[in-house]
């Protein structure tokens, strides 16, 4: 039922990934992983767990993560059988030692209300051998107010901690942003398909950070932020008219912020958001619009 995909790449932390899935109290699961033309050769540790975990290898004989991260995950999710609910789980993060446990116990609690199921999770910053707060969430939230809660600070989200249904995954897909960087966000919004988000607080997936990864890395900013304007872009022309207009309204707000921290915004942006607050008129933000316009021509 529950397929495990790894797209591996790296060698250095992947031991304890593995050793995270042997010590599932609950085995049923099935791993999948998919070499992104690694030079770091991984089959001598496959090995040492072919006795422990049921897994599928494979070595492909081209790199994409270095292109597109999102192909490379599509192409290990394509190794998979007829698992109808699976996890992407980084070469490097590694799962509490009752996650899927936990994902079986509570399954009739979501199974037929929800197509995305998370868990708690926490970072583990390998600069400094430390690790976060604990991020724990509402047990159901639908996936634009999670997301907000992470804009604002408040909360957290990456690909490792989900666990979502194949047959969303195969409608929607993942959008292709640079660096996957919002790929994830965007895939619990698609996959959620208006249902909300199930969410497991009582089992934990760890998340590392280091200076290899892209979440730690800070020589992607001006990626990083093309993602963030291509999302939210996204976002407004496709779903925000499911939202009430308070949430419609900040959305326009954030992009409008999203852009200008890398750049000025450009004459068609502007024509886009000046559409936007008309078709979703409120005196007070149309008028502080029409002045960051008139300001921005100066």
């Amino acid at each position: 039922m529950l397929a495990i995909v790894i797209p591996y790449y790296k060698l250095s932390s992947f031991e304890a990934t593995l050793k995270s899935l042997a010590l599932q109290s609950d085995q049923r699961f099935k791993v999948y992983i998919g070499n992104d033309a690694s030079t770091e050769n991984p089959e001598t540790l496959l090995d040492t767990y072919k006795s422990q975990l049921d897994i599928v290898y494979h070595k492909f004989s081209t790199n994409l993560g270095g292109t597109s991260l999102v192909k490379q995950w599509d192409r290990c999710i394509n190794l998979i059988a007829d698992e109808t609910w699976l996890m992407i789980l980084g070469d490097d993060d590694y799962l509490g030692e009752h996650v899927v446990k936990t994902f079986y116990e509570q399954y009739n609690s979501f199974k037929t209300k929800a197509n995305v199921v998370r868990f708690a999770s926490q970072m583990v910053f390998d600069t400094t051998n430390t690790k976060s707060k604990v991020y724990t969430h509402p047990v159901w939230e639908d996936a634009i107010t999670s997301h907000m809660r992470k804009y604002d600070g408040a909360s957290r989200s990456s690909l490792s901690e989900h666990i979502f249904k194949t047959e969303s995954y195969k409608k929607q897909g993942f959008v292709n942003y640079p660096l996957a960087w919002f790929s994830d966000d965007k895939a619990w919004i698609d996959f959620s398909e208006n249902k909300p988000i199930y969410t497991i607080n009582d089992s934990m997936v760890y998340i590392r950070v280091s200076n290899e990864s892209i979440s730690g890395k800070k020589s992607n900013i001006g990626l990083k932020q093309e993602s963030a304007i291509q999302f939210y872009r996204n976002v407004i022309d496709e779903k925000s008219q499911e939202y009430p207009k308070a949430l419609r309204l900040r959305l326009f707000l954030i992009y409008e912020i999203i852009i200008k921290r890398k750049r000025k915004l450009v004459k068609q942006e502007w024509q886009f958001l000046f559409k936007k607050y008309v078709q979703n008129f409120s005196l007070i933000p149309f008028l502080k619009l029409i002045r960051r316009i008139l300001v921005s021509k100066k």
